[in-house]
């Protein structure tokens, strides 16, 4: 059972009003890099959009929302995909935005040498940290819808407790008035890895930029 099911399959969580409106990027960035997995050369842009339709990836005429009902199992990467169209390694620029509270964003995405149904997000250093860069250039603004109206943010509230287990992973979440975020990773057979862990609180965009968006996707010899 994933997350997802678990937290539908019950009245484990509340959506809640905020207090704070949605927002947006204030203008158009583009980044072009390399991807990991396919070595191809691909073209972000990231543009604003309007208040209540998300975040969502466009490729060849085609629609995917940035949303875990269209998380494909893929390996070594997280891969959304829609009606055939498939966006690959997409976890380092969502966190970014996620990060720095951009609830409304186009993300274009151009692969100028390949003319699949497959688009890949460049990797550029492993990290965040260039998607930050790019937030930052253009900064965010309140969202409107198409009648220049704002639109309060909400989020959910996890009401009791809930975790879910695969092989020596787990995922848990607890009731809190604020988010707290505490990680552990454990690769003993990766000396440069080991065992760390991270927590922090309260979590802003701040924390984000300075301590998460940092961290690098690593792989070990095996793979």
């Amino acid at each position: 059972m994933s997350v997802l099911s678990a937290l539908r399959s019950s009245k484990l969580i509340t959506w809640k009003p905020t207090g704070k409106l949605q927002q947006t990027l204030g203008g158009s960035v583009e980044r072009k890099g390399i991807s990991l997995h396919s070595g191809k050369v691909s073209t972000v842009r990231l543009c604003p959009g309007f208040a209540g339709q998300g975040r969502w990836f466009e490729f060849r005429n085609s629609l995917v929302p940035a949303s875990v009902e269209f998380a494909q199992v893929s390996p070594l990467c997280t891969t959304l995909c829609k009606d055939g169209v498939r966006i690959r390694t997409v976890e380092h620029l969502l966190s970014a935005l996620e990060g720095f509270g951009v609830d409304n964003c186009r993300i274009q995405i151009e692969n100028l040498d390949d003319q699949g149904d497959d688009a890949e997000i460049p990797i550029f250093d492993g990290s965040a940290r260039e998607w930050v860069a790019a937030l930052e250039e253009v900064g965010l603004e309140i969202a409107t819808d198409a009648d220049g109206k704002s639109c309060e943010k909400i989020a959910p509230h996890v009401n009791e407790p809930v975790h879910v287990w695969r092989n020596d992973s787990f995922v848990a979440a607890f009731p809190s008035e604020m988010v707290r975020v505490t990680y552990g990773i454990n690769f003993p057979q990766a000396s440069a890895i080991g065992c760390q862990w991270f927590s922090t609180t309260p979590f802003d965009d701040l924390v984000y930029s300075m301590q998460i968006a940092l961290s690098r996707t690593f792989c070990i010899y095996e793979e």
